[in-house]
């Protein structure tokens, strides 16, 4: 099993490299070099039971005055959803499913996931994927469970 872990983990690294070079062109042909939002790395990674997720909503999200709609979702290696972590220091209160939420400030605001499907079990060690969509754009970053 361990070397089935391995095995992916170097192949999704290999993979990766390639998103992030395409994501890196795909950069350089915004207009004004600033990204409106940012995934930032979960902690620690890896983890094993539970992770913070870090994510920062910049000024250009709120420019035209409306807030920004933030949804979090944790998917495995088969791209299946797995579960929603909840937010931290939202204006709403701690806890709630980051699921089409808003945000009407910039800043950087967190997100937790306690390592658990939506059904309450502890997920398998392996990689997840966090995608975050903000007002319908998205970005995702990889993270690990180990046991």
């Amino acid at each position: 099993m361990k070397r089935l872990i391995r095995i992916s983990l170097i192949l999704l690294s290999m993979m990766s490299s390639t998103a992030v070079a395409a994501s890196a062109q795909g950069a350089g042909s915004r207009a004004s070099g600033q990204q409106d939002f940012e995934l930032r790395s979960n902690y620690p990674n890896p983890f094993n039971p539970e992770t913070t997720i870090p994510f920062a909503l910049n000024e250009g999200l709120f420019r035209d005055g409306r807030p920004a709609v933030v949804t979090i979702r944790i998917y495995n290696q088969l791209r299946q959803l797995v579960a929603s972590p909840v937010a931290l220091q939202h204006p709403a209160g701690d806890g709630a499913p980051l699921v089409q939420l808003e945000y009407t400030r910039q800043g950087v605001y967190e997100a937790f996931w306690d390592g658990r499907d939506s059904s309450g079990r502890q997920v398998a060690s392996g990689v997840y994927f966090c995608q975050i969509t903000v007002n319908g754009r998205s970005r995702v970053i990889r993270m690990f469970v180990t046991k």
